[in-house]
């Protein structure tokens, strides 16, 4: 089968209003091609980031799931931000990853749980890089881990999503040298009593970006069986 191809950009570390609003440009550019039937139309788009201290909450999310004032967020240096993903509450800050792939489901398949379980074992695959096993838990979106010697599974990876006619938006979080301390003023996706964990605290040592970056893109062009290509345009 012949691969897709999608438009990848990496766009260091910029603000997530900034992030969204780009997003919504390429969202909206892909959607009006689907109109136009545009047949020379790309899969989509794969977008790598990451914000400085925000929270970010869907659109079905409960506000009580921030724990903090918005005088603690000033003082955190930490922005909240109501958007139109699904799921609760979340964090995004530096040293964690945050993808975003705006791809045109109709080349791949119309099925909206199966993009999840998708963008869960792009996770999942990449993990066993650094010897991880990583692994769902059932009724919950993201990638967990989990030991026997555990008396429960950490997360290391959030997902929220939106989808339109078939295009999607927003995406999945990798903690990788996260601050986890910023997850203790929420309740991360709603979900109480559930921990949070990073590659630097499972592996005990701070974690190259640049090469996580490098094996989740790897991954993410297998699990999807996509190719990515540079664009010649900017931010």
């Amino acid at each position: 089968m012949k691969k897709k191809i999608l438009f990848f950009e990496d766009l260091g570390k910029k603000g997530y209003q900034e992030t969204w609003d780009y997003q919504k440009i390429l969202f909206n550019k892909l959607i009006q091609k689907k109109i136009n039937k545009d047949k020379n139309q790309i899969t989509g788009y794969l977008l790598f980031v990451e914000h400085p201290h925000v929270y970010t909450i869907g659109k079905n999310g409960k506000y009580q799931h921030l724990l903090v004032s918005s005088d603690f967020l000033k003082k955190i240096e930490a922005t909240f931000y109501l958007t139109d993903r699904g799921g609760d509450i979340t964090y995004h800050g530096p040293g964690q990853l945050v993808v975003y792939p705006i791809l045109n489901m109709d080349d791949l398949f119309t099925d909206i749980h199966k993009y999840i379980r998708f963008l869960e074992e792009v996770i999942i695959h990449f993990l066993k890089y650094y010897g991880i096993k990583g692994g769902r838990q059932t009724g919950k979106t993201g990638v967990w881990l989990g030991e026997k010697k555990r008396i429960s599974y950490k997360k290391i990876c959030s997902i929220g999503i939106r989808m339109s006619r078939w295009v999607t938006m927003h995406g999945f979080a990798l903690n990788v040298n996260t601050d986890l301390r910023y997850f203790d003023y929420i309740i991360p996706c709603g979900l109480i009593n559930k921990e949070m964990t990073s590659l630097k605290e499972e592996l005990n040592h701070p974690i190259s970006f640049y090469e996580v970056k490098y094996l989740v893109k790897k991954s993410f062009k297998k699990i999807f069986n996509v190719e990515c290509i540079y664009p010649n345009y900017s931010l």
